[in-house]
């Protein structure tokens, strides 16, 4: 009988391990996005779904990424990693709201003034709430707390601007754009793949703050819909469902509950939290468009 701990509770080492595994992408790709043009949101954390969206579009060809955050302040080493590793793929960073109207617009009017095509949005932005949820745990209950998961309109109605009208933005920007042809730039049919983040907490209770719950709940449908009103446009839109993910905005919210990832565990039968890649290659296989995502 192997003494070895167990991945979450007492495995440190092994959680280590299953970490590197995913990160450690192969150098090489398969050309999956070659010649691809699209923007990636929320890429401001180095252990999110966003930058590990633009570590595999880039290794897959893509020719130019717009990586769109509200903060610069990691956005420094991603950028380098990309440039050195993928040269070939042009990188622009824009530090901007994603559900911002007029920069959401602006980006990607500048992708198809650059390069004469638009394929692809990965709209990845979104926020758990707007208070700090170390503050909002000082009475020791963390995201139990009537602060968090009760909160004041305002905060409310911040969190669903982010999360559900981020998208919608992303959705109506990103369509109009997918349309147009670049014969020249071997777009020569319209179509694009639009995916976009939601969260198991849009599917189930107790999995989130119900401002953030219903902003993702709010997201599905969107997908839904306007997956039909595409219908015939080639133009494809999808939302992906995370559950537990490593990434910084969980982290902070299991510190502030002061239980760390003790407790979520038991939320997967992996008995482990999954990482920002795992999601990051959902994305990809959603954004590719080769013949097994093609109808999805």
């Amino acid at each position: 009988m192997s003494n070895s701990p167990s991945i979450l509770v007492n495995g440190e080492s092994n959680l280590d391990s299953v970490r590197a595994r995913v990160n450690d992408i192969p150098f090489e790709g398969s050309g999956k996005l070659k010649g691809k043009v699209g923007v990636i949101t929320g890429v401001g954390s180095d252990i999110g779904m966003g930058a590990a969206a633009a570590k595999l579009f880039a290794r897959e060809g893509a020719a130019h990424i717009y990586l769109v955050d509200y903060s610069d302040k990691e956005i420094n080493p991603l950028l380098d990693h990309l440039k050195r590793t993928y040269p070939s793929t042009k990188v622009s960073f824009f530090k901007a709201d994603a559900a911002d109207p007029q920069a959401v617009s602006s980006i990607i009017d500048s992708a198809l003034e650059a390069e004469g095509r638009f394929d692809f949005f990965f709209a990845n932005a979104g926020i758990l709430q707007t208070v700090d949820p170390t503050k909002a745990a000082q009475n020791g209950n963390g995201a139990s707390t009537t602060a968090t998961y009760l909160p004041g309109e305002d905060e409310f109605m911040e969190v669903v601007r982010v999360n559900s009208l981020g998208p919608y933005i992303a959705i109506r920007y990103a369509s109009a754009a997918m349309g147009k042809v670049c014969p020249e730039k071997g777009k020569y049919t319209p179509g694009g793949s639009i995916v976009i983040t939601s969260s198991v907490a849009g599917l189930k209770n107790s999995a989130g703050p119900i401002p953030y719950s219903a902003s993702k709940a709010a997201v599905i449908s969107m997908a839904q819909t306007s997956a039909w009103a595409f219908a015939g446009k080639n133009i494809r839109v999808n939302a992906v469902c995370p559950g537990v993910i490593e990434t910084n905005m969980l982290l902070n919210a299991a510190k502030a509950d002061h239980k760390g990832y003790g407790g979520q565990e038991k939320l997967s039968p992996l008995q482990r939290q999954g990482f920002g890649f795992e999601i990051a290659h959902m994305a990809l296989f959603l954004v590719s468009g080769e013949p097994t995502a093609s109808r999805v």
